[in-house]
């Protein structure tokens, strides 16, 4: 066991099984409450699946078809998570670096927002509407949905990254319940990259965000 500082990232096999993960991931945290386990993040794509947070409304849940439907956890409304999306599981121990769970949601938009930017993409928080959006004229589109559940200061799930996956999956729902924006991805914005580049940037810029804490 080592004192926080730097999670270690790991990258996991895809596709990840949606309700496998979360039950890996929900012992990961325990084991951090335990004093058992550090800090990790882990980097994956998922099976197409339709998840539901605290908030959901089954009224926003429009055509699911046969997508699989999994209500969970964490905060927020409808996503969608499948091929093309990158999720980013982030489990901290936020007593010993933070314990502020708005500085925390804070820290993870700046943490998208810085890495989007690195691919010349301006990302934006949106008042009242959690995730990162992009400027589109008449509108707002999302880029990047946050959704996190935290635990006696320990925070499990995280953030979704649209790289390029079938963005016509997102008709099945109201994305996070909002009506007056789209749904967009690094690679519709223009970006060239892969998984690889997006994960490097992910690690890359993590520590600014959410330094080591102090002892």
């Amino acid at each position: 066991m080592t004192a926080p500082g730097t999670p270690l990232f790991r990258q996991l096999p895809a596709p990840a099984d949606y309700a496998a993960t979360v039950a890996a991931m929900a012992a990961h945290a325990a084991a951090i409450r335990a004093g058992t386990a550090d800090e990790e993040i882990w980097l994956l794509e998922h099976h197409p699946v339709l998840t539901g947070g605290t908030s959901a409304n089954s009224a926003d849940l429009i055509n699911p078809g046969n997508t699989p439907v999994h209500t969970t956890g964490r905060g927020g409304q409808w996503t969608w998570h499948g091929p093309g999306q990158r999720v980013a599981y982030v489990m901290l121990d936020l007593a010993a670096r933070r314990p502020d769970v708005r500085a925390y949601v804070s820290a993870l938009e700046g943490w998208i927002i810085d890495v989007l930017h690195g691919f010349g993409v301006e990302g934006q928080r949106r008042e009242g509407h959690p995730g990162i959006w992009v400027d589109a004229g008449a509108r707002m589109d999302k880029v990047a949905a946050i959704g996190v559940r935290i635990s006696r200061w320990v925070t499990w799930h995280g953030v979704a990254v649209n790289l390029d996956p079938d963005l016509s999956a997102f008709d099945a729902i109201v994305p996070c319940g909002v009506t007056d924006g789209g749904v967009t991805s690094l690679r519709r914005l223009g970006v060239e990259a892969d998984m690889d580049m997006l994960d490097a940037a992910l690690q890359g810029s993590f520590a600014a965000h959410f330094p080591p804490a102090t002892s």
